[in-house]
């Protein structure tokens, strides 16, 4: 989680830039508003809270007033019960680190919604986060005919790759245009995704993890434990952006100036471990944290551990063959 930390690094200098350069001074600021888009319910959406808490404090010494309000979002789904039932642990430790009475001036609560929707009124935030969410479709593209694939692969039909990027197009379009409402003028988003590293959508950083599980797919219907139509009428509402694609929908709004740009690679095998087959089971099992809902959905529960189990053998053969990346993407907008 390497990129993680980097981008936390990019938040808190985004978030101390505002104030020397662009934004009012912390000295006359009443409240901070921020969103943590697609959230999730895991130990990262405290840390980034933490965090960001942490920094504002650190630059608002001076004014001993000021109030911080961060909104939790994502979809219906999540696990809002963990997160709002972990708060008072997570208040107690704000009280030890900074005092009872700054740990009542950060108020957190949740939008249970689509983040491709509106969330919140016109103008009420200051800062907006999103990571490892916007890779992630509204929908599978519809009238996807795509044969034993389960997302985009080099041997697809042309229409594939077209109908998974005017997907992305649409959606990413859209939360484009809806943050651009919620957000005062000179407030800031840092967006982290996965993307690719070209422009062909056939690039093995954004296609082969992806392939490999509908190979293993395939081979339990080999198995005859699950039905080949069924894995033909799968695919996975994802799609990792090339920068330039990203680039061109933010230039198209016109409601936000480009800021910075990072690219991440980083290694399916976790610094050069010579144990293939370890490697293989750390990315299997990341894989299978974000998938394993999607697959249930679909599939049922009751043959994933035989799916997973080959999955596992094919990742690692192909760690033993080629070095293959996870393309990062992190960029801060600033809204005009």
């Amino acid at each position: 989680m390497r990129w993680f930390n980097t981008t936390l690094s990019i938040v808190k200098d985004t978030i101390k830039e505002m104030f020397t350069n662009h934004f009012t001074s912390f000295e006359i600021l009443e409240s901070f508003k921020i969103a943590d888009i697609g959230c999730a319910s895991g130990p990262n959406t405290f840390l980034f809270m933490s965090e960001v808490i942490d920094t504002v404090y650190n630059l608002s010494n001076q004014n001993k007033s000021l109030e911080i309000s961060i909104v939790l979002n994502d979809l219906h789904k999540n696990d809002f019960n963990n997160i709002f039932s972990a708060l008072p642990s997570f208040y107690k430790q704000l009280q030890e680190k900074h005092g009872y009475e700054f740990s009542q001036k950060c108020f957190i609560s949740g939008v249970a919604a689509s983040f491709y929707e509106r969330l919140l009124p016109c103008k009420s935030l200051h800062f907006v986060h999103s990571s490892s969410s916007l890779h992630w479709l509204s929908q599978v593209p519809k009238n996807l005919e795509n044969k034993g694939h389960i997302y985009m692969a080099k041997d697809c039909l042309p229409h594939v790759f077209e109908a998974y990027k005017n997907q992305f197009y649409k959606d990413f379009s859209s939360f484009i245009n809806k943050r651009s409402h919620e957000i005062l003028p000179s407030g800031r988003m840092v967006l982290t995704f996965l993307g690719r590293s070209i422009p062909d959508p056939s690039s093995n950083d954004c296609c082969c993890l992806w392939e490999l599980l509908a190979q293993s797919l395939l081979d339990v219907v080999s198995q005859r434990l699950i039905k080949e139509e069924d894995v033909d009428s799968f695919n996975l509402p994802i799609y990792t952006p090339y920068i330039d694609e990203v680039k061109e929908i933010i230039m198209n709004d016109m409601s936000f100036d480009v800021k910075k740009i990072a690219i991440f690679k980083h290694n399916w095998d976790q610094d050069d471990n010579d144990d293939k087959k370890k490697s293989g089971e750390i990315v299997v099992n990341f894989i299978r944290a974000v998938t394993q809902s999607i697959l249930v959905t679909h599939f049922g529960e009751l043959f994933l551990n035989n799916v997973f189990k080959r999955y596992a053998e094919r990742v690692t053969n192909h760690l033993k063959t080629e070095k293959t990346k996870f393309i990062i993407l992190t960029i801060c907008l600033m809204k005009k």
